[in-house]
């Protein structure tokens, strides 16, 4: 979070982006750090500090979202997002705002790069239903592209074969949307069997029975997870 991307740490241009969003009320960045606090808040921003034993994210926004009130959308945007579009934002925000059955929101992005995205484990893919609903996220290639697979030998060798396969997958962007008394309830859920394995907290979320709005976006975001991700950043920040 305090690596320098164009000569601020990565974790303000997360938080700027999100303050550049037309539904955000209030940016408050979440952390148990003592170092990220005192940098938002040398930069003008607002932080709050938290436990140190939250096991996710949503645990962490979770603590935050008790001293919010009752009816609030908690907009859980993750701290190494720093090319996530405002717009992006507002989609999903949108999203649970027209769509009064979904317990949470989030969004997709389009994927372009086998080697890069499809079998990156890193990079969480999502599969949606017609009716816009999540169906299963994971780390892993999703859909099967089962009989293209055949005709080339393998999903690589087929993907490689005809690129426009690559539109069937979607990347999950990092953000979340919940209702503050959703949120409230599903961080005091266990971790599920799914969440376990494949180290993704809205498994959980889906094996309790939750609905999750999926926006489709054109936006591109590199989340951060490591220093190629970092390098990648830094090139395009740099040269807009």
């Amino acid at each position: 979070m305090l690596c320098e991307i164009a000569g601020k740490p990565l974790i303000l241009h997360t938080m700027e982006r999100a303050r550049a969003a037309r539904l955000v009320d209030r940016v408050i960045v979440a952390t148990d750090s003592q170092e990220i606090f005192d940098v938002v808040l040398a930069a003008g921003g607002e932080a709050m500090m938290t436990s140190a034993e939250h096991q996710s994210g949503s645990d962490r926004i979770a603590e935050v979202a008790e001293t919010m009130p009752a009816g609030s959308f908690i907009v859980n945007v993750q701290g190494d997002e720093p090319l996530i579009s405002p717009d992006t934002i507002d989609a999903a925000i949108q999203a649970l705002i027209d769509e009064p059955r979904a317990d949470i929101s989030t969004a997709s992005e389009p994927i372009t790069s086998l080697w890069d995205e499809v079998l990156n484990f890193n990079v969480v893919k999502v599969v949606v239903g017609e009716n816009g609903y999540a169906l299963y996220f994971s780390r892993s290639p999703m859909p099967f592209p089962r009989e293209a697979a055949l005709r080339h030998g393998g999903p690589n060798e087929a993907i490689e074969a005809e690129p426009a396969l690559l539109y069937n997958f979607r990347k999950h962007t990092g953000i979340y949307v919940y209702r503050r008394e959703y949120l409230l309830e599903f961080t005091k859920l266990p971790p599920s069997p799914l969440e376990q394995i494949e180290m993704l907290e809205q498994l959980r979320a889906m094996e309790n029975g939750a609905k999750i709005r999926v926006v489709h976006t054109n936006e591109s975001s590199i989340a951060v997870d490591t220093q190629e991700d970092l390098e990648r950043v830094r090139a395009l920040i740099q040269g807009e």
